[in-house]
């Protein structure tokens, strides 16, 4: 934490899907944007469970930061819904 922050904000968000395979293709596809993610301010980690999830931990020292964080997160879970949809649909 930086001299002039006084809190440090942490979040976890999970994604549950239907399969391992669903998961680890999700996973997968997520990657190449993650190290995109890591700032100064705010830092993401990500694993895969044995129980189909995805979990996200933020680490932030504002609120901007974590507001940020949180967005491209939730923005990746709106492809993947997405993008299960055409595929679902086809």
């Amino acid at each position: 934490m930086s001299k002039n922050n006084f809190f440090l904000i942490k979040s976890t968000i999970e994604f549950q899907f239907d399969s391992s395979q669903l998961r680890d293709i999700s996973f997968n596809s997520f990657l190449p944007e993650f190290k995109r993610l890591q700032t100064k301010r705010s830092k993401i980690s990500i694993q895969k469970t044995d129980y189909n999830t995805i979990i996200f931990e933020i680490k932030s020292n504002d609120i901007t930061a974590f507001r940020a964080s949180v967005n491209e997160i939730i923005s990746f879970g709106k492809v993947i819904t997405n993008s299960l949809k055409i595929v679902d649909n086809s």
